[in-house]
């Protein structure tokens, strides 16, 4: 009984390390005057200036003195694509002449799971930081040029407003394209150094967009210039329960192989340095990402001609703004946003070959959708299916994600021909227990036969209590004799654990699922708590302070299904004649059914559903293992061998053991 109370007790701490890991319970408008002039940076930045080649071109050079700025634009917004399902297009952007940037994308086939006035759901939206001050995804910030750096000074581009020249269409309506430029001149003399244009374009049909950048050097002489970007920033929670945004980076290793590094929120809360919100990628540079529950905003610096990756990206930091400043960054403001820094690239003088550049970005805003992924052979190559996560908890990665991947692509083909999500679950659940069934049954009767021998086995200890060596061979010697196994007890168990722990990661981060209905009536979210009845205001439990919005049947049906499995638990022999088993048992008797419940009230029904469909059928199978356990039981006390196959089917007496057997 010992063994199956710390395997009972291990799991309850596995699956509810696993509910808390999936989660518990002033804008300011910007300045938009005239003209933009330097602002000092913070970090010393002589990147490129000093100890140039004496055979080099000259260079743009000026003393403090000499001040660079742009002109402002007329604040502008462009719109490229649309929410209307109906047109083709998969998201529709936002433009702001401020920073040439994305200020809002927002999809058109996934709203806000709103269940009273659903609207289209807001993938990328501002960040705003604690000044008030706003910032944009695709922002162009910090840029220098050789006489900057010598002056420690960047120009803040994405406080200015470039000139918009609105919106192109393609005449078959296949894509749009926004166009924005802006202008950097010597302020005193109004002489004109360098030009930069930034385009977006989009196509119907497509969940990339794409971005370029060109800076042109407008002077007689050879610059230097590089600047930051702001990567994708501000999507929303999308997780109920858990804050699951985070930003990651793709990258090549040496065999070719995909891999990535992420930084979860928590990590950003506690870093305290850039090194610590870095990225760090020592292979092949592929994309960097912001993410989270159920959708990702990737962004590809594609690479020069002739290179298979990217090498002008020199750096890549993520970043969580918390505006209110509590301490745990939970209240509902905080965001996450993405910094890129661009390696310097020489521009010739004007007129020449090479006085321009242009840094050609694209940018991949939708779903984490494995089977999406794998269907396009660009987001195959780039492994975009490395932004979806699964709880792995104590198992590998490497074991989890190909059989959550695995369980997904067959939810995926049952739904083609069952139509309904919820179904799906039941029936694979029930599919996953037929399968592991001999390997439940064969842990079950270990399991009974381990308590039955508890008396035993307790009279050993006390008799050679001071001698553990023997305690264990007489031990070993009585599990052999009776035929029963400590170990058969919970491998089993073990072995089946990565099954259902990819079964329980594949239906929580299913994208499939998200706004899935199950019943017309009850369950019309799979990613949402059941709600059965909606209380007109939240109820706050007191102590506690977990928020109530909803009457969630489901948790509740769960608690029963622990309890019944519970009074099946082959425990009740050792606990006749052991109080502290029979405590042990009647603590888990309590435990179970009230704790899963308190844990998973407000889990995405889809999860409960698995959950208390699983228990369900194995309160059903422990039933049918009982009733073959004491059906075999009543055989043998009668001094006969239970029919089967091997036996013709004729119940026949059981033989004695040879003598030699049993000395």
């Amino acid at each position: 009984m010992r063994y199956l109370t710390l395997v009972v007790i291990g799991f309850v701490v596995l699956c509810g390390w696993m509910v808390l890991e999936s989660g518990v319970f002033d804008y300011r408008r910007p300045n938009s005057g005239a003209c933009i002039l330097l602002q000092s940076t913070p970090e010393n930045q002589n990147r490129g200036a000093a100890n140039a080649p004496s055979e080099e071109p000259p260079r743009i050079t000026a003393d403090n003195s000499v001040t660079f700025g742009a002109d402002s634009a007329a604040p502008a917004s462009v719109i490229l694509g649309s929410v209307d399902p109906n047109s083709g297009y998969n998201f529709q952007l936002e433009l702001s002449s401020l920073g040439a940037a994305i200020r809002r994308a927002t999809f058109s086939g996934f709203d806000d799971r709103d269940y009273k006035n659903p609207q289209p759901l807001e993938i990328l939206s501002p960040i705003y930081k604690a000044d008030g001050s706003e910032i944009l995804s695709m922002a162009n910030a910090g840029f220098q040029n050789d006489a900057l750096v010598q002056q420690k000074r960047a120009l803040p581009l994405q406080k200015l407003h470039w000139k918009s020249f609105g919106v192109e269409k393609a005449s078959d309506g296949s894509q749009q394209t926004a166009r924005f430029e802006t202008t950097i001149k010597i302020q005193d003399t109004n002489e004109q150094v360098l030009k930069l244009t930034k385009t977006y374009k989009i196509i119907r049909g497509s969940y990339l967009l794409e971005c370029n950048i060109t800076v042109e050097n407008l002077s007689d002489t050879q610059q230097k210039v590089r600047f930051d970007l702001s990567g994708p920033g501000g999507l929303g929670r999308e997780g109920i329960r858990a804050d699951m945004r985070k930003v990651v980076a793709g990258f090549r290793d040496p065999k070719n192989q995909i891999n990535s590094v992420r930084l979860e929120k928590k990590h950003l809360i506690k870093a305290k340095s850039l090194d610590e919100r870095r990225l760090k990628t020592t292979e092949k540079f592929l994309w960097a990402a912001a993410v989270n529950k159920y959708f990702a905003a990737i962004v590809v610096p594609l690479p020069d001609e002739g290179k298979d990756y990217c090498d002008w990206i020199t750096d890549k930091t993520g970043q969580l703004y918390n505006p209110d400043g509590d301490r745990k960054a939970d209240s509902g403001d905080e965001a996450i946003g993405l910094d890129l820094k661009i390696a310097p690239g020489t521009l010739a003088a004007t007129g020449q070959a090479d006085s321009s550049k242009t840094y050609n970005f694209q940018l991949y805003i939708g779903p984490k959708d494995k089977s999406l992924f794998d269907k396009n052979e660009q987001y195959r190559k780039l492994g975009f299916f490395q932004t979806i996560d699964f709880m792995g908890c104590c198992c590998p990665a490497g074991i989890i994600k190909p059989l959550a991947f695995g369980i997904l692509a067959i939810m995926k083909w049952m739904y083609g021909f069952i139509g309904n999500y919820g179904v799906v679950i039941i029936i694979l659940v029930f599919l996953m227990r037929l399968a592991m069934h001999p390997i439940t049954k064969k842990s079950q009767i270990s399991m009974s036969k381990m308590s039955k021998l508890a008396p035993m086995s307790e009279e050993i200890k006390k008799k050679y209590a001071n001698n553990k060596a023997e305690m264990n061979k007489q031990m070993m010697a009585l599990y052999r004799k009776q035929g029963a196994s400590p170990i058969m007890g919970f491998l089993p168990m073990m072995v089946q654990m990565p099954i259902w722990i990819a079964l329980w990661s594949a239906v929580y981060a299913s994208i499939e699922l998200r706004g899935a209905p199950f019943l017309p009536f009850w369950i019309t979210d799979l990613s949402m708590p059941d709600a059965l009845y909606r209380f007109p205001t939240e109820i706050v439990l007191p102590l506690l302070g977990w928020k109530i919005a909803s009457l969630n049947l489901l948790p509740l049906m769960m608690g029963v299904a622990f309890y019944l499995q519970q009074k099946l638990m082959p425990s009740q022999a050792s606990a006749a004649s052991n109080p502290q088993v029979a405590q042990q048992q009647k603590m888990m008797m309590i435990m179970m059914p009230l704790m899963f419940p308190l844990m998973l009230y407000n889990a995405p029904s889809g999860v409960n559903l698995y959950i208390m469909s699983s228990t369900f059928a194995g309160v059903f199978e422990q039933y049918v293992i009982r009733k073959h356990i004491r059906e075999k039981e009543e055989v043998e006390s009668q001094g006969l061998v239970a029919v089967t196959s091997k036996t013709g089917g004729k119940v026949k007496k059981k033989k004695p053991k040879p003598f030699y057997k049993n000395m």
